[in-house]
């Protein structure tokens, strides 16, 4: 089965915020490609460089820079368009960052998902909406379980609270406005994501690549810590997929995990960073202990309902997401166009069997 169905997307209207990030960028590449008319909506990007700016993404999208947290706002940039999609995605993304300005991402992400859901009320063609929570929503008492959609929601960090209280708001508006008007809305909570093209802070993958430029070792705070990688491509295709189930089947889920294959191998922090400097061929990690971190040392998600229920799951395993990325960074830097490896990256994963 293809990982997404062009025939679905093809001249779809579909409102797309976050369209300036890592994966923003990376679905908005894909959307347009697929003949999608994409309006994208989100602040500035917020590191430099960005894959919006090298790939040119404002080119294919109708691009509003918009701050998602001032409700007027959001409301004049979608002005009188008439949407059959949304795809939530802006957020503030960073763990840290949420832990260095806790208002900030409580702003962003409880009270940006509410103002975009209030303005989409008015929206009469509307088929469904999903938004784009984590894989941190759940209440981690890092026993190495891997959490299940019906887990209990919790957070002792700010990000994963406001990433957990953002499934609370969605939640009450679907039963409150949009259910009761055949709107089905959503949540994917999506695993760590890699990919080429992430330049964000504290993220791994783009600390190694910066650390390879500048010829150090990249600096590993919790190299024993698990997670649930997984490569931008298999994410955005599950994305894609819960959208599309949620716009033609009613009985389809509301809440689903995304992430790696069930079954397949816990990869740590310290197993994934060795792949990725291996393959840039850059200097060993070394490990600084950082003993404030509010992180959590184990983060596991089960994706077997998104196989039993919309027939996904993932098809790139850690060591093939890892090298895909680092060929991205590699071809870049060798001068190739970003737009075109996205492109060309996007092609074949599409013509995977």
């Amino acid at each position: 089965m293809a990982p997404v169905n062009r025939d679905f997307w093809a001249g779809k209207r579909v409102l797309l915020t976050g369209h300036t990030g890592f994966k923003g960028s990376w679905a908005a590449i894909w959307l347009t490609a697929m003949g999608v008319e994409v309006t994208g909506v989100a602040l500035p990007p917020d590191q430099q460089p960005s894959l919006f700016e090298l790939a040119g993404v404002g080119g294919l999208v109708r691009s509003r820079l918009v701050d998602l947290r001032n409700p007027h706002a959001i409301a004049g940039a979608l002005g009188e368009r008439k949407f059959d999609l949304v795809l939530h995605m802006a957020a503030q993304a960073i763990v840290r960052t949420a832990i260095e300005d806790p208002v900030g991402a409580f702003a962003s992400n409880v009270m940006g998902t509410a103002h975009l859901l209030q303005a989409l009320r008015s929206e009469e063609e509307l088929k469904a909406v999903l938004v784009v929570t984590s894989d941190k929503v759940y209440a981690n008492a890092e026993t190495g379980r891997a959490f299940r959609e019906e887990d209990p929601l919790g957070g002792k960090d700010p990000y994963s609270a406001s990433k957990a209280a953002a499934e609370i708001v969605v939640k009450s508006f679907a039963q409150s406005y949009f259910e009761t008007q055949g709107v089905p809305v959503g949540t994917a909570r999506g695993g760590n994501v890699i990919g080429g093209g992430d330049f964000s802070r504290d993220r791994l993958m783009a600390d190694i690549v910066r650390a390879a430029e500048a010829g150090e070792p990249v600096v590993l705070r919790h190299p024993e810590a698990t997670r649930p990688w997984q490569h931008v491509l298999d994410c955005l295709a599950g994305y894609f997929r819960h959208l599309e189930a949620l716009a033609t089947d009613p009985q389809a889920p509301r809440a689903l995990n995304f992430g790696p294959r069930p079954g397949g191998p816990t990869v740590t922090v310290g197993e994934l960073a060795g792949a990725a400097v291996e393959a840039l061929g850059a200097k060993p990690w070394r490990h600084v202990r950082d003993p404030f971190s509010l992180e959590a040392k184990s983060l596991a998600i089960d994706a077997t309902l998104a196989k039993a229920a919309i027939g996904f799951e993932s098809r790139l395993d850690a060591p093939e997401a890892v090298a895909l990325t680092m060929e991205w960074h590699r071809r870049r830097a060798a001068g190739e166009p970003a737009l075109a490896l996205c492109r060309e990256q996007i092609a074949a994963y599409e013509a995977r069997p």
